[in-house]
């Protein structure tokens, strides 16, 4: 038992207030029906303060009495978990999504994860596994070597090695001037063979956004952390410095094929939710709906994958049911100031649009002795209105084409850029270009 920090009033079922009752503890075990589970107390808030509607017990099932199979289930709840950082999820996480808390503990989020089908595989293709030279460090670096390899070894995420091969280490520097340990796999990288397998474009993944207006993000905990160094290739990430040798067990970030493996992992997990509602960037979910009510069934089906999938984020990292969400990347003040400029340079009369599958849309192309460019349009209740813009130099062999063959490449090419936004047209698009050149392949 431990006590709550404040007492909370009981509103018993019939709505009435009790001044008498009160939630002061929670309880982590207690035993029901001669069966002993781990539970916690759900404390719902009501209007905005502290009152109780409904004490909700979580088990591992729901059944009583208990099953044969209960001893198998999975307890949501880790002995380690704070009371203090169970009350901050409740706090922070909308009571719809409580049933899901335990995808977003901490304690269940820095431990290590599971092997999957999935683990990171390092194929060197027959090439040595390549030994780099120790780097000399500062005395602030050398200082702070100690604490995060420590840390890292107590979390289970790297262990003590022998091994012949090793890279050296070395220090970036963090926004806030604190330093970053960093493994330089430059020579591994080099003779690895590389994964094809690519994160999604980034601007494919902000047109889906068009017409949701409620948003919620999730960030997975440990980002490439979450994934296992396959069983057998750990040597090959063993890195060196003044304490001795390590290698790690858990997926480092500066290997290649890291961006690749994760972006699998996700794709594998989401690959059947409709992209109507749900986009996975490496570490970043979004989910997006167009009314309330749908958007707590869309979020409350991405933590039931996650929690199936063994996959945990934290509660404060998230965001739930907001109107605007930074994703992909943040805007601070110097940024925005920057993209102000480059709109206000290039899109002051045509203001970008959200591409619309439904609306009527024009590939306009232009094409000069050295340079091909685009625009993208479509025809809104407001008029024309840019989608996107593009160009690009000739190549060396198209300096050589006709005139004709200029004009009908800069309409090919461009057809090429966006043929996922014109495939997926419920009608026609016209093309709009030079015309004169090409009436010699009439």
């Amino acid at each position: 038992m431990s006590e709550l920090t404040e007492k909370i009033p009981l509103i018993i079922p019939d709505s009435s207030e009790s001044p008498s009752l009160f939630v002061t503890h929670h309880a982590r075990y207690m035993s029901l029906l001669s069966s002993r589970d781990e539970v916690f107390k759900e404390i719902q808030d009501v209007g905005g303060d502290n009152s109780v509607s409904s004490l909700h017990l979580f088990f591992g099932h729901i059944d009583l009495p208990c099953s044969s199979h209960c001893d198998s289930l999975e307890q949501l709840w880790d002995e380690e978990e704070e009371p203090e950082e169970i009350e901050t999820m409740m706090k922070v996480v909308p009571s719809v999504y409580h049933q899901y808390l335990d995808v977003l503990s901490k304690v269940k989020a820095e431990k290590l994860p599971p092997h999957r089908a999935c683990d990171h595989h390092i194929n060197l293709e027959g090439s040595p596994p390549p030994v780099g030279v120790m780097y000399s460090l500062t005395n602030q670096e050398s200082d702070t070597l100690r604490d995060p390899i420590s840390e890292n070894v107590e979390q289970g995420l790297i262990w003590p090695a022998s091994s012949s091969t090793g890279a050296p280490v070395l220090f970036v520097k963090k926004k806030d001037g604190g330093l970053r340990l960093c493994v330089d796999f430059y020579k591994l990288n080099a003779v690895t063979r590389k994964n094809k397998y690519h994160v999604p474009p980034m601007n494919q993944l902000l047109t889906v956004f068009n017409g949701s207006s409620i948003f919620s993000k999730i960030d997975l905990c440990g980002a490439y952390k979450i994934l296992i160094i396959k069983e057998g290739d750990e040597h090959l990430t063993c890195f060196r410095n003044k304490y001795g040798s390590h290698e790690y067990l858990v997926m480092p970030f500066e290997l290649t094929n890291a961006p690749a493996s994760f972006q699998t992992l996700v794709n594998n997990i989401f690959y059947d939710l409709p992209d109507s509602y749900v986009v996975v960037y490496l570490d970043e979910i979004m989910v997006f709906s167009k009314s309330e009510e749908e958007h707590a069934t869309h979020v409350s089906t991405a933590l039931a994958r996650l929690r199936a999938n063994t996959l945990f984020s934290k509660a404060p990292k998230c965001l739930f049911h907001v109107s605007s969400v930074e994703y992909l990347f943040p805007l601070d003040e110097e940024a925005l100031r920057q993209f102000h400029q480059l709109k206000e340079a290039f899109t002051i009369a045509p203001i970008l649009s959200h591409f619309d599958p439904s609306l009527p849309t024009i590939v306009e192309t232009s094409a000069s002795d050295y340079t091909l460019g685009a625009v993208l349009s479509q025809i809104w209740d407001s008029g024309k209105n840019a989608i996107a813009f593009d160009s690009r130099k000739r190549l060396p062999a198209e300096l050589n084409y006709e005139i004709h063959d200029k004009e009908l490449l800069g309409i090919v090419w461009a057809l090429k850029c966006w043929s996922a936004f014109l495939l997926s047209l419920s009608s026609s698009f016209e093309v709009l270009t030079n015309h004169s050149s090409l009436q010699y392949f009439m």
